[in-house]
């Protein structure tokens, strides 16, 4: 069970940030789920688990935005191949590099995860903690079973003499 339920960033525009997203999340399988007003969740399905909206939410003051601070949020990749996939993805769309991917054994020996940087300087990871995967063996070739020696057809026995007649004496 995960820990969070949804999370939500501020942006300093909607619609450059809904860009960026949309493009940088979809390889990892993530799409828009719901938006309302100046807010956009993200999700792998209905739900919105990850939020970007621009102005004040009903918790927050004007002067807590003036000076966004960029935080760093991390998805769950599933594979490498989809970590590669959100870091072309996310530059393509404007993002700055800020680690590509790769191994970073300094977490553990599998984590593989790439690093960009949003337009408000958010730090965007994705990440693959599996192990990578065997090489796959060839598939082993049939043993050849050793030529079939033509069933020896049984010695045709001489054909049978007619019988002889005693001779007389």
């Amino acid at each position: 069970m995960h820990i969070l339920d949804h999370i939500g960033l501020n942006v300093s525009d909607y619609a450059r940030s809904k860009a960026f997203y949309g493009k940088a999340l979809a390889p990892l399988g993530i799409s828009l789920a719901m938006e309302w007003g100046k807010a956009a969740g993200y999700g792998r399905g209905p739900k919105p688990e990850f939020w970007i909206g621009e102005g004040t939410g009903s918790f927050q003051q004007e002067e807590q935005l003036r000076p966004i601070t960029p935080v760093h949020v991390c998805f769950d990749a599933g594979s490498r191949e989809a970590v590669d996939a959100f870091h072309r993805a996310a530059l393509a769309a404007g993002g700055r590099d800020f680690g590509a991917p790769g191994i970073r054994a300094h977490y553990h020996p599998s984590y593989y995860g790439a690093f960009v940087l949003d337009p408000d300087g958010h730090n965007v990871e994705a990440v693959c903690h599996a192990a990578p995967a065997a090489p796959k063996k060839a598939a082993a070739k049939p043993a050849k079973k050793a030529a079939a020696k033509p069933a020896k057809k049984p010695a045709k026995k001489p054909a049978a003499k007619p019988a002889r007649r005693p001779k007389k004496r």
